[in-house]
């Protein structure tokens, strides 16, 4: 069997994957606007943090899931895994749209949880096996701007069909034509990846890594590096999906403004990933991850001067570009520091920790917007993204590969503009 690595060789299943993770990132975009304003109008719920415990349980199901997804990609491949996880997704958009109690939302939680963790683990592991060494950071910002665009296009397209037409069951009507392209998308096009793997081993140089959990979490400066930022990364976009609605109706936006808010900053992250996948092959990834997440922090904290309408999409912009900045970046860089044959498990590891941060936010966000108020929690998240970047900065090095510096009058000019 000729198998061979790169984007322009394998151009034919790697834009089939970039769909079918469109569809992906589809599943959560349909809870994206509206659920907050379910669990406070359809259940009278006031308590922010049980408002919050959809995020809680999506984030602990969908971490543990991407950790078993990594572990058994191998020994069940990719694909078996990525069919799974379809499978698992076809109750949620109905339970959605009829849930008789907030019990039954959280069930389905569950079940979107496990259906991202397989669904995306696998469509990310895929791509980096097609493509090989070289364009890892493009190939993952394609993958992620395919999921990120879609959620943002399927959260506004949600809000607006909940304003005009009722929270339920419309908005969800949405949910049930993603499942089934993703489905049978994935049964009737797509094809494992093992082959590709087993090519990349007979050439790969870098060395097997002794405990992977412990030196992907941590041990390894790069690989740990790459993990904390991640888990702090989804601890701040949890907590924009919780309070965000919760904020901007508070501040007297109607659904449908909130709908078109809470959609700039995922099209932003998803759009900008076009560009700076590609950045991180061009350039020290080292560099990306702080700028990105610094950038975060500057925009969290200028939240609690934010009013007007103009002011929550310059802001949502800023966030999501510095989301994008670093979402490819930290799978490339992943992938750049282990060896193929541990890869998919470092990977699962590293989604372990990052998704944990949903959880970990929305509870910490819950929390102190409960005891104190959402100021409050807004500014805690920015503080950890913060101390966040200067670990990037002061524990990661540069890897010798002829990657660039970002020059530091770049570096500065986005300071500035934040």
């Amino acid at each position: 069997m000729n198998v061979q690595l790169g984007l322009k060789e394998n151009w034919k299943q790697f834009t089939l994957l970039v769909i079918i993770n469109g569809f992906v990132g589809g599943m959560v975009g349909l809870e994206r606007s509206i659920l907050p304003q379910i669990a406070e109008t359809e259940f009278q719920m006031a308590a922010k943090t049980a408002i919050l415990s959809f995020i809680i349980v999506f984030g602990i199901v969908k971490a543990l899931t991407n950790y078993y997804t990594g572990a058994l990609a191998n020994k069940f491949g990719r694909r078996k895994l990525l069919i799974a996880g379809w499978v698992i997704g076809i109750p949620i958009p109905f339970i959605l749209m009829f849930a008789p109690s907030w019990s039954w939302i959280i069930a389905a939680n569950i079940l979107l949880g496990i259906n991202q963790g397989l669904t995306w683990s696998s469509t990310v592991v895929m791509k980096i096996d097609l493509v090989g060494e070289k364009q890892r950071g493009f190939a993952m910002g394609l993958n992620e701007f395919a999921g990120y665009i879609s959620l943002a296009l399927v959260a506004f397209l949600t809000g607006w069909i909940a304003g005009e037409y009722g929270i339920r069951p419309y908005p969800f009507y949405t949910g049930i034509v993603l499942v089934v392209l993703g489905l049978f998308g994935s049964i009737f096009l797509i094809k494992d990846t093992g082959h590709h793997v087993a090519k990349e081993t007979t050439t790969n140089t870098i060395p097997r890594l002794k405990n992977i959990f412990w030196d992907t979490t941590w041990k390894d400066k790069n690989l740990g590096s790459v993990t904390q930022a991640g888990l702090i990364n989804n601890l701040n976009d949890g907590m924009a999906w919780g309070v965000f609605p919760i904020l901007l109706a508070s501040k007297g936006f109607s659904i449908g403004e909130i709908g078109i808010i809470t959609a700039i900053y995922p099209a932003v992250w998803g759009l900008g990933q076009l560009f700076t996948g590609a950045m991180a092959d061009k350039f020290c990834k080292k560099d990306m991850l702080y700028t990105g997440m610094f950038l975060q922090a500057i925009a969290l904290i200028m939240l609690l001067w934010a009013n007007t309408m103009l002011h929550f999409i310059f802001l949502s912009s800023v966030l999501g570009w510095g989301t994008a900045m670093v979402y490819p970046t930290f799978l490339a860089t992943v992938a750049e520091n282990t060896n193929p044959q541990d890869r998919a498990k470092s990977i699962g590891i590293f989604r372990l920790w990052r998704d944990l941060g949903y959880a970990i936010g929305a509870i910490l966000t819950g929390i102190i917007a409960d005891l104190i108020n959402i100021n409050a929690s807004i500014f805690f998240i920015s503080l950890f993204t913060f101390a966040s970047s200067l670990i990037i900065r002061y524990r990661m090095k540069c890897i010798a590969d002829g990657s660039k510096r970002i020059p530091g009058w770049l570096i500065q000019k986005s300071k500035q503009i934040a």
